[in-house]
């Protein structure tokens, strides 16, 4: 039995038991019909008489009634019939007229209601067309006064009232139209001076055509949301052919870091067990670009180029030792790329743009290619176009597709009535893109034009002074640096690069100031671990021990393995020691052929010496403290120099047998002569994917050693030490003559034979 579901008590389920009756002949129930018959027609003749003389108390008659009734019963010994509780007797007894329950007149009801609403729609009585019209029309003309009235609180400038503009009418989201300066001229194409950092946004002040504040950051118009650009260009991988000789490019990323002289702070991640096809390149939502490197071992090679894998998460305080205060996340002013043409045409505009934030890059694609032909001038839908066409290039790793969308970014910004957001947006986009082609130059000219364009625009300097060191035109970078502090002296970016500049013209003492005071800043593009390798290197060569806390941070930040291993172009998880025994690297036949064999490689490089000492090139790395230090190239990037080979040829013939070593395209193959006097500064090597041979030839007996880490260990003549260079060391030659060893790099050997074939070469 259910809950609040006692049928037991509302019915019962048997009838109540009857009272007891007597044989009734049949005369006896003749007669008594018609004494019933007499009785109802002396009431019928009764009501007349009843009604003219004012009525007869009704008690009066229900009591002879009943009297009369209980005198019949006894007269023929019947029992009463039951009464309702007003008193009349229950239906269809005693022969009276039947009644009717109130259910019976509300079916009665219904029915007729159904009658009347089927005779008013067959007859077609009501024009039910014409009323839902009016509903509708009320309905709207409601909504536009109702609109009237709340565009007084439209604080996000869309021009109507939405929830974001209730937020702020209710105090629980602020305007930034407070602190924002209007435009004074909208078709201007030269906006006031952006403040804004590399990762950023295009933006500038937008305001409506009645002048009204900007749009709110939450404003869930489509047009908030465009692709950043990227301030800090992209080297490419080795597939693509850049425009200089010199030129190199990598896979870019949405934030990117400055340029280095000795490597890159990133690490690689696990390379794909599927090699890549020609023509296709490694898409940028999953890799940064790089800049130039001037690593160890490089020796005027080409710039080098690797991925990189997100930096371990680190504790967010502490730039100084001082605690420093949490900056609240500034937001971004929602751009402007809708002209007076493109706003009347916004709603198919948005559709596209929908199509293409919803991941149908093939679908939007097709749509804003039938805006471009039916509305050829607007920019928005050509600048629509072309994000479609990168969109699609990085899906299908096109390098074709992506060149149609660097044209069409082009075509975007030449348009006339083009606002000043989409100009900036279209070209700094095409900057982008033309870096991680390969296309440094053009990605130079394309951002001097920008400047040209926003002459006031700091961010914009800085991403031209990183394009001219992308070109190692330092000069060209270090004039743009200084105008960009002369007119905002304490702009992070600038300082930080421009310490880099100083550094790299060897001014040590000069660079410390700006490489700090940049890093404490704290600005985008600031926090990278080039800078903290560069003003730790520099504090330890003017002999501050403030070193070791920068390297300290620039560990907890994730950007070094530890404060000794401080390599930039690293693979996770491989073993990390500082020095090595043969049998744990597992290259024992090479040590073996190196060290049977060591005589025969010293004749031939003393051979070399002795015909043309300038063929040992002076280090070039700014390495060196003092002294003279001589290098003499075999194989450099994995690539064999035939004309050095010439000179030593044997020992050319016996290393080719191990692959190890001339096939490690992060290390080099090379003789190094050192004249006495000569320090080496503490350094480290640029990747901590290979381990570094030095095989002795002619050591002098006393004052030449090599510290790694805190152990430091001396050459012998025909034996092979074997460290990790990507770990702090140094070199001191004390002795009466020259030191002359043979340095092999080989590949750390956990690297799996395909990351050996698709690591970038370094």
């Amino acid at each position: 039995m259910q809950r609040y579901h006692h049928y037991e008590n509302s019915y019962s389920s048997s009838p109540p038991p009857a009272a007891p009756v007597e044989e009734i002949h049949t005369e006896q129930l003749l007669q008594e019909e018609e004494e019933e018959e007499e009785y109802t027609e002396e009431e019928e003749e009764m009501q007349p008489l009843l009604r003219e003389s004012g009525g007869v108390a009704e008690e009066e008659v229900v009591q002879k009634e009943e009297a009369g009734v209980q005198e019949s019963d006894r007269e023929e010994g019947k029992t009463a019939p039951l009464e309702s509780k007003n008193g009349q007797r229950a239906e269809g007894e005693g022969g009276g007229a039947a009644k009717y329950s109130m259910f019976t007149w509300l079916v009665v009801l219904a029915l007729l209601g159904v009658w009347s609403s089927m005779a008013v729609v067959y007859f077609d009585i009501v024009d039910y067309d014409s009323v839902i019209a009016r509903a509708q029309e009320f309905r709207l003309n409601f909504s536009e006064v109702l609109q009237g009235k709340l565009k007084a609180y439209d604080s996000d400038g869309d021009g109507d009232f939405d929830v974001e503009d209730a937020k702020v009418l209710l105090g629980l989201k602020t305007s930034k139209s407070d602190s924002a300066k209007e435009e004074t001229k909208p078709t201007e194409k030269v906006p006031e001076s952006f403040n804004q950092k590399e990762e950023d946004l295009p933006s500038g002040a937008e305001t409506t055509p009645s002048g009204e504040e900007p749009a709110a950051p939450g404003s869930q118009d489509v047009e908030s949301d465009i692709q950043a650009a990227v301030p800090l260009p992209p080297l490419v991988e080795d597939e693509f052919i850049p425009d200089h000789p010199q030129d190199s490019a990598h896979p870019y990323e949405e934030e990117v870091d400055a340029i280095d002289s000795t490597g890159v702070l990133v690490e690689e991640p696990q390379p794909e067990k599927t090699p890549e096809p020609s023509g296709q390149y490694q898409t940028s939502s999953k890799v940064t670009h790089e800049t130039v490197i001037q690593s160890e071992e490089r020796a005027g090679s080409h710039p080098a180029a690797t991925t990189e894998v997100e930096p371990s998460p680190v504790e967010a305080a502490g730039r100084t030792e001082e605690p420093v205060e949490e900056k609240l996340p500034v937001k971004k002013k929602k751009p402007k790329l809708l002209n007076k043409f493109d706003k009347t045409i916004k709603a198919e505009i948005d559709a596209a743009e929908k199509l293409r934030k919803k991941g149908k890059v093939e679908e939007a694609l097709e749509a804003f290619e039938r805006l471009v032909q039916q509305f050829p001038q607007s920019p928005r839908a050509r600048y629509g176009k072309a994000q479609a066409e990168d969109d699609l290039a990085e899906k299908l790793r096109s390098n074709e597709m992506l060149q149609r969308a660097i044209n069409t970014f082009k075509e975007a910004s030449e348009l006339p009535d083009a606002t000043a957001d989409l100009l900036r947006a279209a070209l700094k986009r095409r900057a982008e893109r033309q870096q991680f082609l390969g296309r440094t130059r053009g990605s130079l000219v394309t951002l001097q034009r920008l400047v040209q364009i926003f002459p006031d625009d700091v961010a914009l300097k800085n991403d031209l002074g990183v394009a001219h060191l992308l070109l190692n035109d330092n000069k060209g970078a270090k004039q743009v640096y200084e105008e960009v502090l002369d007119v905002a002296p304490d702009n992070g970016f600038a300082k930080v690069h421009y310490g880099f500049i100083l550094k790299a013209e060897n001014q040590i003492a000069e660079s410390i100031p700006f490489l700090r005071e940049g890093l404490e800043s704290g600005e985008p593009g600031t926090d990278d671990g080039r800078f903290y390798f560069h003003l730790g290197d520099a504090l330890q060569r003017v002999g501050d021990d403030s070193a070791y806390h920068w390297y300290e941070l620039g560990h907890k930040r994730g950007h070094f393995a530890s404060v000794w291993q401080r390599s930039l172009y690293n693979v996770k998880g491989l073993k990390a020691q500082p020095w090595w025994t043969p049998k744990e690297t597992g290259y024992t036949d090479l040590v073996k052929a190196l060290e049977r064999n060591w005589k025969t490689i010293r004749d031939e490089a003393l051979a070399v010496m002795d015909q043309d000492k300038g063929r040992f090139l002076p280090e070039d790395e700014n390495l060196r403290e003092k002294g003279e230090w001589g290098q003499y190239t075999l194989w450099i990037q994995g690539r064999k120099s035939a004309s050095s080979c010439q000179g030593v040829p044997k020992t050319c013939s016996l290393l080719e047998r191990f692959p190890e070593a001339t096939g490690c395209r992060r290390g080099q193959i090379k003789f190094s002569v050192m004249q006495p006097g000569t320090h080496v500064w503490p350094h480290t090597g640029p990747t901590n994917c290979r381990l570094r041979m030095h095989l002795g030839l002619v050591i002098p007996k006393h004052g030449c050693r090599i510290r790694c880490t805190n152990q430091t260990r001396e050459w012998e003549e025909g034996k092979i030490l074997i460290f990790d260079d990507s770990f702090e060391h140094e070199v001191w030659q004390d002795a009466d003559s020259y030191r002359l060893i043979f340095i092999v790099d080989v590949w750390h050997p956990e690297l799996t034979q395909h990351q050996r074939q698709t690591l970038s070469p370094i």
